[in-house]
C-alpha cells in the first residue's frame, strides 16, 4: 500500500521559515519525481516545486528564491524548505509521487501553513 504523509506545517508569522517533510512508503522512491502543490482556501490546487527522480529542481515564479526542494532516497523523503514566508503562502501544502514512466501518480494528505501578517 502506497502512503506519503506530510508534516512540517503550521502557524508562522510573516518572514519566518517553516521545513515541511513528506515520507513515502510502498514505492520505489527514486524513481518517482515528487512534487509539492499548495491549495489555498477558495483556490485551485497550484504547483509549487519539483524534484525529479534525477535530482533536478524546479519552481513557481512566486517561490524562486525563498523555497527550497530536496530530497534523500535513503530516507524516502522529499523536503520543502521554506523561507522569507509571505502571507499568500498561506493553504494546505500536498506532497505528489510522480513515475511518469507509467504515469502512476500518488498523493499525500496535506499540511496546513499559516502565514500570519
Amino acid at each position: 500500500q502506497v502512503q506519503l504523509v506530510e508534516s512540517g506545517g503550521g502557524l508562522v508569522q510573516a518572514g519566518g521559515s517553516l521545513t515541511l517533510s513528506c515520507v513515502a512508503s510502498g514505492i520505489i522512491f527514486s524513481l518517482y519525481n515528487m512534487n509539492w502543490y499548495r491549495q489555498a482556501p477558495g483556490k485551485q490546487r497550484e504547483l509549487v516545486a519539483v524534484t525529479t527522480n534525477g535530482g533536478a529542481a524546479t519552481y513557481a515564479d512566486s517561490v524562486k528564491g525563498r523555497f527550497t526542494i530536496a530530497r534523500d532516497n535513503a530516507k524516502n523523503t522529499v523536503y520543502l524548505q521554506m523561507n522569507s514566508l509571505k502571507p499568500e503562502d498561506t493553504g494546505v501544502y500536498f506532497c505528489k509521487a510522480v513515475r511518469t514512466l507509467n504515469n502512476n501518480n500518488y498523493w499525500g494528505q496535506g499540511t496546513q501553513v499559516t502565514v500570519s501578517s
